[in-house]
């Protein structure tokens, strides 16, 4: 019989403590899901979409390292937006950070976050190596 490999899951302390019944990441097998990151409490929390998107993909990398992987094992992004009129800048950031390292990913937009001035939330699955 094939035993079942549980899910590990992990807050990073950098990243501040969790609002709800949630975790920042969850690693099964060698694969780590993060929960949807926003620039909330942050510097950029005001700023525009390309300082957003900074600050999140800094906070990625944070969660990744944390975790025992990094940028360059992104296997896939899902982006929640807010105005189309940002995403210039949003892939802006993102080729400059992703390099050739580019993942798959999703683009959607709503009508609004969870607080009025975040413009995008970016959610992630990476690459990892299985403990």
């Amino acid at each position: 019989m094939r035993e079942i490999m549980l899910p590990i899951r992990q807050n990073v302390d950098q990243l501040g403590p969790v609002a709800g019944p949630y975790s920042h990441a969850v690693i099964h097998g060698d694969t780590l899901y993060t929960s949807g990151l926003t620039a909330f409490g942050s510097n950029s929390q005001s700023e525009g979409a390309a300082e957003q998107t900074q600050t999140i993909l800094d906070q990625l990398s944070i969660l990744a390292e944390s975790c025992n992987t990094s940028l360059q094992h992104l296997i896939k992004v899902t982006i929640f937006a807010v105005d189309p009129a940002d995403i210039p800048e949003v892939r802006k950031v993102l080729t400059d950070r992703y390099g050739e390292n580019v993942p798959a990913s999703s683009l959607v937009f709503v009508k609004e976050l969870f607080s009025p001035d975040l413009r995008l939330e970016i959610e992630a699955v990476f690459a990892v190596n299985p403990a």
